[in-house]
């Protein structure tokens, strides 16, 4: 009997340890190498697509000082996550609902000085940043184009990244150049590859192909392709109506295709660690240096 109680308050002891456990949101970096390829287009309406499955996401503009996530949207945002740090408000304060309620941070000036910013403020980041990492699945950043170090230390953080090209050569060249120089300063997250604007299924396979291919030839590295958005008017037309195009369009090619990269993203993401998390790895690099 004694036994029989002892195991019972080991297993309830057990089960109190993991109903404790907090998880944090995956993370995911959208990067290119080049502007106009659609990159923070597609970060809007994949963090539309993975909220109409059921989970939970907040936004992140950190495009260098040109956000333009509100304007895709067509909200007038009022604060952005340097005003945050500059007043030392609760981050709380500048997540705005945007379209569907989807939440969202916008970018601002001075936002390229945001991780070269004194360690206390880092600290007061890092600390914004750890009272809502178990609040949302997924924390997703539209990145800008500069490569400071200390945006390249902060990408080092990233559960996943998501490279977004075309298939244009110029497009290509670019995506290739960023995944280099990445690669080159030990940012090892695991990369992915959206080739946009492809004007059929196999034009976009055929661009990834050639990418991974010389990914792996020269850099002795491989990027999993995520999928492929159709070259789709739709896109432009939601654009000038400042309405995201998996709503303005629902069953246009543009949306099923990044329906089918939120499926299957969530899909391949949904086991979670509960090793070093987003969190830790940020204070980690930018307070234990």
């Amino acid at each position: 009997m004694n036994d029989q109680a002892a195991a019972l308050r080991k297993r309830v002891a057990a089960v109190k340890h993991v109903s404790n456990e907090r998880t944090e949101a995956k993370t995911l970096a959208v990067i290119s190498g080049k502007g106009g390829v659609g990159k923070s287009n597609f970060s809007l309406n994949f963090s539309l697509a993975l909220q109409e499955k059921g989970h939970r996401v907040l936004l992140f503009d950190m495009d260098i000082g040109m956000g333009n996530i509100d304007v895709l949207m067509g909200i007038a945002s009022s604060y952005t996550i340097v005003d945050m740090l500059e007043n030392k408000w609760p981050i709380q304060r500048v997540i705005k609902q945007g379209t569907q309620g989807l939440a969202y941070i916008a970018g601002g000036s001075g936002i390229t000085s945001l991780f070269e910013w004194k360690r206390q403020d880092l600290q007061y980041l890092i600390n914004q940043f750890n009272s809502v990492a178990q609040d949302y699945d997924y924390l997703i950043f539209d990145m800008g184009a500069g490569m400071t170090e200390g945006v390249i230390t902060f990408l080092k953080t990233m559960d996943d990244m998501v490279l977004i090209t075309t298939p244009e050569p110029t497009s290509i060249t670019d995506g290739y150049a960023a995944l280099k120089f990445l690669h080159l300063y030990g940012v090892n997250s695991s990369f992915k590859m959206v080739v946009n604007k492809s004007l059929s299924i196999k034009e976009g396979v055929s661009t990834y192909e050639r990418f991974n291919q010389a990914a792996k030839q020269f850099l002795k590295c491989s990027i999993e392709l995520l999928g492929i958005i159709a070259e789709d008017r739709c896109v432009s037309h939601s654009v000038n109506s400042q309405v995201p195009f998996v709503l303005h369009y629902p069953k246009g090619n543009a949306s099923q295709g990044i329906k089918d990269i939120a499926n299957q993203y969530a899909t391949s993401s949904s086991t979670r660690n509960y090793g070093i998390g987003f969190v830790a790895r940020l204070k980690k690099l930018f307070l234990e240096r």
